[in-house]
């Protein structure tokens, strides 16, 4: 008798099944309606080819996968060379320079200044700023650790325009579609990036107790050279080609410009002292530093160093609040995408009700997040020619920032839980997307400094206010929630002086009825009368998943997945 021969097959013991393919190979631009409404409306419409081009690029499956890699590969602080020469450089793995070089040559990091190519008074393109956003929003959703520095790039530019000298030096090397990752001077360089040195040990958001020094070179003045000694507690992106850098010169805290190379091509002296173990981002190297006699570059007038490194964050502060929406998007994305698959109870989880409610209302959250972001967005695009749209920035921008950035961590959460175990395993994105939702609230000024910071924009112009109440009545008379929302948040400011201990809410107050605004001029009936009637009609509860009866849970839930 033939002895049996045992197989693999013998010690089977299951097949894989009732479990959702991967989330991939979809294009992230022309599989969201909403994205591609926005960016119509907002006025980037001429970007349509280009934003359908990069979101079959960053929703391809080997793009994803950089993604991965990029978070479970992390950079390594090299302090010194084999030979100990100190060296003060971060190795990352090949995947985030990858991710970079795709970043870059959509022109993430710069495109709504290409204008400048042009001489620096030339004028931008209309819908630059939205166009470059919207491939944030999807670029965001693969990986968000990177765009740390593709974002300060972009924001440096508005910041070193206050010194014409060195802005034409650098301006046209940011500009560059072509990421080098080489540790070399930046005029040898095909591109470059900037990032940010801000808070110290003492002061942390109060810059003015920054204890950093910089001494005149020759007498010193705008564009002129200083010796810089201190330290930055948050040194972001240490790898990047420049920073701008707050110090204490002799009339004040000024904004700097500090290559990582001086002119004779020697290292510049900024002493890497280790790397930051963040909750998340952790893709993106940040670093704490000190400055031993490092050479820097004075932007504009000494003691106005504040007002110039504000320029810069308004920028990024937008970008939080983009990039944040972005997340979201894919977090509700993933879990969409689970419960189109996953059959409990001899049904799709997508069809059971509670778990469609769940869905629904998040879906309303990440939609209503999105339509606040890129209102804000076309603000930075006309307010060049438009003071009105001027003065809507400037109040607008911290409060979306402060709204959306604070709305997300919990979302993140409730997507996770529709995913069960799946999504609490680093195999998986909704792992990493919650543990970075807390950096945007933070980064760029925190949730008090969001609302304090509308506060002292409307003390310095109070008409600016005006400017915001007409473009929240133009949607006025279309719901009844909406009106009762707007004339309420209208009543918060009746009595200015006590409204800093109010100001989370009236600044949350703000953000939602500016969202219920641009969804019930643009979005289907059936987004913006749930958004009303949860958000400004209190027909809900305190958590996601408590639409009310008559919301069309089933047509939000579609408008949500990706097709």
């Amino acid at each position: 008798m033939d002895k049996h021969v045992e197989t693999p097959a013998d010690f089977a013991t299951h097949e894989v099944f009732n479990q959702p393919p991967p989330l991939e190979d979809v294009n992230l631009f022309t599989s969201d309606k909403a994205l591609r409404e926005t960016v119509a409306r907002e006025g980037a419409g001429d970007a349509e080819a280009s934003l359908t081009a990069f979101g079959k690029i960053v929703g391809s499956a080997e793009t994803i996968d950089l993604g991965r890699q990029a978070n479970a590969y992390l950079p390594v602080l090299k302090s010194f060379d084999r030979f100990g020469h100190r060296a003060d450089r971060v190795e990352f793995h090949p995947s985030y320079h990858k991710l970079m070089a795709i970043s870059v040559a959509q022109g993430l990091h710069g495109s709504p200044w290409d204008h400048l190519k042009n001489g620096l008074d030339a004028s931008p393109k209309p819908g630059a700023v939205v166009a470059r956003l919207a491939g944030t929003y999807m670029m965001t959703q693969v990986e968000a650790g990177h765009g740390c520095p593709i974002t300060m790039t972009n924001a440096s530019v508005p910041a070193l325009l206050f010194q014409p000298s060195l802005a034409k030096e650098w301006i046209p090397r940011i500009l560059s579609r072509e990421y080098d990752e080489r540790f070399i001077p930046a005029g040898e360089k095909a591109g470059v990036t900037l990032g940010m040195g801000m808070t110290e040990k003492q002061g942390g958001t109060d810059v003015r107790a920054n204890t950093t020094e910089a001494v005149p070179v020759n007498g010193g003045g705008p564009g002129a050279e200083y010796r810089i000694t201190g330290h930055k507690w948050f040194f972001s992106a240490p790898m990047c080609d420049a920073f701008l850098v707050l110090a204490q010169a002799p009339n004040g805290i000024s904004c700097f410009l500090m290559p990582r190379f001086t002119p004779d091509g020697e290292p510049n002296a900024i002493r890497i002292q280790r790397l930051k173990d963040k909750v998340g981002n952790k893709s993106n190297a940040s670093s704490e530093v000190e400055f031993q006699a490092a050479s820097g570059w004075l932007i504009g007038e000494e003691g106005r160093g504040v007002r110039n490194i504000i320029e810069m964050a308004t920028y990024t502060r937008l970008d939080c609040a983009v990039a944040t929406a972005g997340m979201m998007r894919q977090a509700v994305s993933q879990a969409v995408h689970h419960c189109s698959y996953r059959t409990v109870f001899q049904k799709k989880l997508i069809d059971q009700p509670l778990m469609a409610n769940v869905l629904a209302d998040l879906a309303l959250e990440t939609e209503a997040a999105t339509a606040l972001s890129f209102r804000v967005a076309r603000s930075f695009d006309r307010a060049h020619e438009d003071e009105a749209e001027a003065a809507f920035r400037r109040i607008m921008t911290p409060v979306a920032k402060y709204w959306v950035c604070k709305r997300a961590p919990n979302l993140a959460y409730e997507a996770m839980e529709c995913l069960g175990g799946n999504g609490y395993v680093e195999e998986g994105i909704a792992g990493r997307i919650y543990r970075e939702m807390p950096v945007n609230a933070i980064w760029e000024g925190s949730g008090n400094v969001m609302c304090l910071d509308v506060l002292r924009a409307l003390m310095r112009e109070p008409q600016a206010l005006d400017v915001v109440f007409a473009e929240l009545d133009r949607a006025k008379g279309a719901n009844a929630a909406y009106d009762g929302a707007l004339d309420a948040l209208k009543e918060a400011f009746a009595d200015f002086g006590s409204l800093e201990g109010r100001s989370r809410q009236v600044v949350e107050q703000m953000a939602k009825v500016a969202a219920g605004s641009v969804l019930l001029q643009h979005a289907p009936s059936f987004v913006s009368d749930a958004y009303c009637a949860t958000r400004l009609g209190r027909d809900w509860g305190d958590l996601y998943g408590t639409l009310p009866a008559g919301a069309d849970i089933a047509a939000i839930v579609e408008r949500a997945r990706v097709a």
